[in-house]
């Protein structure tokens, strides 16, 4: 699997921290779930099997504390600002899990997806961090963006 000029993007949360690695493109190569505990581990295996170029980094809870625990590896950190990124993460859950049954007759938007979505949070991160372009890297900040 290549990932030249890949994007690892993070979702951080208190207790789990949602993970997606994105080609320049934008297609995920891979996403998941872990533990804050266990994000470093993760970030450390797949930035040795990947080639990630930066990392984006969703400025809301915790993003400072997994700031501090990415940092060390050395890559490029860019704050992305999540507002309303679990809305898009649900309506990306639904896209790709349509609802079945008696279920599709209740609007999505009504309905919740049968499992935490933070990997498809972090996806919608990494696809906002490729839309405003890499090569526009952001000042370093000591703070996250500030939600509108």
């Amino acid at each position: 699997m290549s990932a030249d000029g890949a994007v690892l993007a993070i979702d951080p949360g208190r207790r789990k921290a949602g993970y997606a690695v994105l080609s320049a493109a934008g297609a995920v190569l891979e996403a998941g779930i872990e533990p804050v505990e266990a994000l470093d581990q993760r970030v450390a295996e797949l930035l040795g099997r990947l080639d990630i170029e930066s990392i984006a980094l969703g400025g809301g809870t915790n993003g400072r504390a997994i700031r501090r625990l990415v940092e060390r590896f050395g890559v490029p950190i860019s704050w992305v600002n999540e507002f309303e990124t679990t809305r898009a993460a649900r309506s990306l859950y639904f896209e790709e899990h349509p609802p079945r049954g008696w279920r599709r007759l209740i609007p999505v938007g009504l309905q919740s997806p049968g499992r935490p979505v933070d990997d498809y949070a972090a996806i919608v991160i990494g696809r906002r961090f490729l839309a405003r372009g890499l090569a526009a890297q952001p000042p370093t900040l000591e703070a996250p963006p500030k939600a509108r």
